[in-house]
């Protein structure tokens, strides 16, 4: 029987998630974990914790030779990947909940694993209280997972929960969510996707073995939704979500992005509301398994970081079987989509783009087409993101076999439409 490894913590930062996993701590002695320091940038704000369990200095946690984990949960990603190296190259285990940091640094934090042989675990960097990487790493066989579409954002579902549930603006919704904390005062990291974009990175790793960087996905956020959008989705009997989505197509590559899309109300993502993250994944022959929790807050995400703790005293470490013992699978950019895109003006539309369009609405003072264009014109085009313009997904959006695009355009040319 394996012996549990007793852990002594430093922890780095003291937030919302830092204090939650204080407080859990000690609610659970049967861990045998403890946390013997924190390191916070401003000492003189009042906390929740004895005052000689802080400290401003960095080095006397990295140094600490009785302190073998580093719990890493800062919002600064340049102080948090500084911190996470040394600590590895000290020897400690790391635990991280930093996203950005994790997502824009994925191929050196790889590299450090493979050099040092420590344990890095992140579990609260993609969908807080949701066990999915583990699930991911352990579960699922790379070459039998078909697709994975999640909402990884609780403050994005949350607005678009109150503009469909409660008929809010999309500015009353965003203002409400900055209320009850759900959104930060500058909600730009949530509301323009790129917090999802940095964990959609993550996932693709331990879903493909796919080592990326951000800027290789295509993304946007709900910035540009409209409340006419809405009226739309609610006619056509969908709800719209922000939805990170990879799938496996016919010739082994992946499609990854994350687009607003409209999602059918049967589905199990539109039961996912207000602060709530869920994870839908299609694999050879499980069929759909549908993951639901809490994708904000201290004790969720404070959760997933003890998973992590709890996980350290087995000697646990990702193996990234996707990429170290399976064929890696690869991004593409070739394949296309089925898109809702509304406007005001068509002059700013480039409607030669588009395949086919099979259905406007160019009568009302808000525009709108659903149309079928390659990938490859909205990467080398911004025209989707300016001008009011709004871009959704429909539900089934990913188009890969040729002969259905030349069945189609054939048919539109016959019937004189094309």
């Amino acid at each position: 029987m394996e012996t549990q490894k007793k852990l002594t913590i430093g922890l780095f930062g003291f937030g919302v998630v830092g204090e939650g996993l204080y407080q859990i701590l000690k609610q659970t002695p049967s861990l045998k974990a403890s946390i013997k320091k924190v390191c916070i940038k401003n000492a003189a704000k009042k906390r929740n914790a004895p005052d000689a369990l802080f400290t401003t200095d960095k080095e006397v946690i990295l140094n600490d030779a009785e302190i073998n984990v580093i719990v890493e949960v800062i919002d600064d990603a340049d102080a948090a990947l500084q911190i996470v190296q040394t600590a590895m190259l000290n020897g400690k285990a790391v635990v991280s909940a930093s996203k950005k940091m994790i997502a824009e640094n994925l191929a050196a934090i790889l590299q450090l694993q493979q050099e040092t042989g420590l344990p890095f675990l992140c579990e609260a960097s993609a969908c807080a209280s949701i066990p999915i990487i583990r699930n991911l790493e352990e579960y699922y066989d790379n070459d039998l997972l078909h697709s994975i579409k999640a909402i990884v954002n609780g403050s994005t579902n949350f607005i678009l929960t109150k503009m469909f549930e409660d008929k809010l603006s999309f500015t009353e919704a965003l203002l409400l969510a900055q209320q009850l904390g759900f959104a930060e005062s500058n909600p730009k990291l949530d509301i323009e996707g790129y917090d999802a974009l940095s964990k959609w990175t993550i996932l693709l790793n331990h879903a493909y073995g796919i080592v990326t960087k951000p800027t290789d996905i295509l993304f946007t956020g709900i910035q540009n939704i409209q409340d006419s959008d809405a009226t739309v989705a609610t006619e056509k009997g969908f709800d719209i979500k922000l939805i990170a989505q990879a799938k496996k197509l016919g010739n082994g590559k992946v499609a990854a992005f994350v687009f607003p899309q409209f999602i059918p109300l049967n589905e199990p993502l539109s039961f996912v509301k207000n602060e709530y993250n869920g994870v839908v994944i299609e694999s050879g022959f499980s069929d759909k398994q549908f993951f639901y929790g809490k994708g904000a807050g201290s004790f969720p995400t404070a959760s997933a970081v003890l998973s992590d703790i709890a996980a350290l005293r087995y000697h646990y470490k990702y193996e990234y079987k996707k990429l170290y013992h399976h064929q890696p699978h690869e991004l593409t950019n070739d394949y296309y989509l089925k898109v809702y895109v509304s406007f005001n003006d068509w002059k700013y539309i480039p409607r030669e783009d588009f395949e086919w369009i099979e259905e406007w609405h160019a009568q009302a003072e808000r525009k709108y087409l659903i149309g079928v264009l390659h990938l490859s014109k909205l990467i080398e085009g911004d025209w989707w993101k300016l001008n009011n313009t709004s871009l959704i997904v429909t539900p089934d959006p990913i188009i890969d076999d040729l002969s259905i695009i030349h069945l189609k355009k054939r048919s539109l040319e016959l019937a004189g439409i094309v």
